[in-house]
């Protein structure tokens, strides 16, 4: 039996996201697991810290519509399923652990940034994920 059964992948819809699915599908088929692939979009409001005076909600669907389409690309490049594509809306900390518990992933593979001090081997997001999943995470180093 492998160490690894289900294996969730964040991934940020940026020209970097091939990195972080080479990799997530290379340990994926090395360990004979399932893949979910995951996109967090942040709410519109956060962007202005919620001070706008107007219905994002027209917005916040395009986003979301994109984001899917997005996905559903790298999704079927990777042969990852339908059902196992997710989008979702929240702070990419928080809805990877509440996706990562709720799929009973055991692990959690996200990209990383380099960054300076402190944040020099993980980047802000894939810092929170580390610190707050209960299963194992791999960061994939972007170059």
């Amino acid at each position: 039996m492998s160490a690894y059964q289900k294996m969730l992948v964040a991934i940020d819809l940026t020209e970097e996201a091939p990195q972080v699915l080479e990799k997530a599908k290379a340990v994926c088929s090395a360990h004979g697991a399932e893949l979910v692939l995951v996109h967090v979009v942040e709410p519109v409001g956060y962007a202005y810290g919620g001070d706008i005076p107007m219905d994002l909600t027209e917005l916040q669907d395009q986003l979301d519509k994109a984001a899917r389409e997005e996905l559903g690309k790298y999704g079927d490049q990777y042969g990852v399923a339908k059902d196992q594509q997710i989008v979702t809306v929240g702070r990419p900390e928080s809805e990877i652990h509440r996706l990562a518990k709720e799929h009973n992933a055991d692990l959690v593979i996200v990209g990383s940034h380099g960054r300076k001090g402190f944040q020099l081997l993980l980047g802000s997001t894939a810092n929170g994920v580390l610190h707050g999943t209960e299963c194992d995470v791999l960061a994939v180093r972007i170059h």
